[in-house]
């Protein structure tokens, strides 16, 4: 069977095109023997999932690649167990491609994965295969109450088309090829991927997302996007400080397409949309309100993307170099800066052999040099950022830090506004620590 195209597209970017989840467990670790078992009752029906890579049989711009169905399924052969900790890991899956003789899947089972002795099970996958979304499903099913599925077709998109004009259709083509420009490079210009895991507070996150006071509340995309905007300024400084001088920054948001009837599809089903980001703006309030107003206008903007999406799709499939071009266009830094993506796990409690999940850590694919993507996930009480960055060796984790601390202020900020209009019931709170000085489905899951 021929590869969509969005499937083609992820094979030739030239990136290695691995993208993961990793569920965190306390307790004792998981028997190998029964991580398989379950896999295989509940996957082995997923034809998706014993699917292999067959290389064009021609010239790869005329003729692309198929997927071929290999059986029996074989959970031996995916599942296996390592000594090595969750960050090695996710930086060493990120940074690697999978070996393509094989379903492009693995799934990982560690008993050390954190130093506070939790263990973990890690799911990795070709972006060709799946999805972020599609990772989230398959580690539903796994579930102790999860109710196996008899299939799980692929992604269709089709539809009642919306009714979109076609000045809204080229103006949101236009964006795509707006030009950004890419994250400063570090000083001593060795440009190396850098994988960095942050813990927030839940208490400082459930302030934050009250923000900005009077209003409705922040999302975790938007509040993701606007931290993310100050933390950029805070780590490299205004934009006009940039080797490009004020050329914006564009962050890109993956909105999913799935309806509610086929919601558990497996596959590609997403596109993205492209945003300025307000690193110029130096409130944390003023940030978030203005990503607040970006995020609203993505779902009109999405509408477009349905109009043009198919018949892109269907002379992509056709011609399988335009699927090439298209994808290595795309993957240029200065069109793909960054990808933020934000979700909640609303499956709680949850729990895999008895064992209660703690939090979910997510793992976005590698972009090219001069990029970072960061993904938030919300679990039961726990909220987990994942930065996966191509900059410096160490950007990852600065930019990891400055988010964090970008929340904090945001969630400061409330709690001023409130200490002030209240005094005799607010404590006077500290400040945040000065930042050091010199952005999916758009809407939560």
């Amino acid at each position: 069977m021929r590869l969509s195209a969005f499937d083609e597209g992820h094979l030739r970017n030239g990136l290695p095109g691995t993208i993961g989840i990793a569920a965190v467990f306390p307790g004792r670790p998981f028997d190998l023997a029964q991580v398989r078992s379950r896999v295989r009752e509940r996957w082995s029906g997923l034809d998706r999932m014993s699917w292999v890579l067959e290389p064009p049989s021609g010239p790869a711009a005329l003729s692309g690649h198929r997927w071929t169905a290999t059986r029996p399924f074989d959970p031996a052969a995916h599942i296996v167990a390592t000594d090595q900790d969750l960050d090695s890991l996710l930086t060493a899956g990120v940074s690697h491609p999978l070996p393509p003789e094989r379903p492009l899947w693995r799934l990982l089972v560690t008993p050390h994965a954190t130093p506070a002795g939790d263990h973990a099970i890690v799911l990795l996958a070709h972006h060709a295969l799946l999805d972020g979304r599609s990772l989230e499903t398959l580690f539903r099913l796994l579930m102790d109450d999860a109710v196996p599925p008899s299939a799980l077709g692929p992604v269709t998109t089709a539809g009642r088309r919306p009714r979109i004009g076609p000045a809204t259709v080229l103006r949101e083509l236009r964006r795509i090829g707006v030009p950004s420009q890419p994250l400063p490079p570090a000083p001593s210009g060795d440009l190396r991927p850098s994988v960095a895991m942050v813990e927030l507070d839940p208490q400082m996150m459930r302030t934050a997302r009250r923000q900005p006071a009077g209003g409705r509340g922040a999302t975790l995309n938007e509040l993701l996007l606007s931290t993310y905007a100050g933390a950029l300024r805070a780590c490299y400084g205004p934009l006009r400080s940039w080797p490009k001088g004020p050329t914006p920054l564009y962050a890109t948001v993956p909105v999913d397409l799935r309806t509610r009837h086929n919601a558990q599809q497996l596959g590609n089903g997403v596109t993205v949309l492209r945003s300025p980001l307000p690193i110029d703006v130096e409130s944390p309030v003023d940030r978030l309100q203005a990503c607040q107003d970006l995020v609203a206008a993505l779902h009109h903007r999405c509408d477009a993307h349905r109009v043009f999406l198919p018949a892109l799709q269907a002379s992509a499939r056709t011609m399988p170099w335009l699927a090439e071009a298209m994808a290595r266009r795309l993957a240029r830094p200065e069109l793909t800066t960054s990808l933020c993506t934000a979700f909640k796990w609303r499956d709680n409690p949850s729990h895999l052999h008895d064992r209660p999940l703690s939090r979910i850590v997510p793992l976005p694919q590698l972009s090219p040099p001069g990029t970072a993507n960061l993904c938030l996930v919300h679990t039961a009480d726990a909220y987990t950022l994942t930065v996966v960055s191509h900059v410096g060796a160490g950007d990852a984790e600065m930019i990891g830090a400055a988010v964090a601390r970008d929340l904090k202020a945001v969630a400061a900020s409330g709690a001023h506004a409130v200490s002030r209009a209240e005094p005799q019931l607010i404590a006077p709170q500290h400040a945040p620590p000065a930042a050091k000085p010199p952005p999916a489905a758009a809407a939560d899951r």
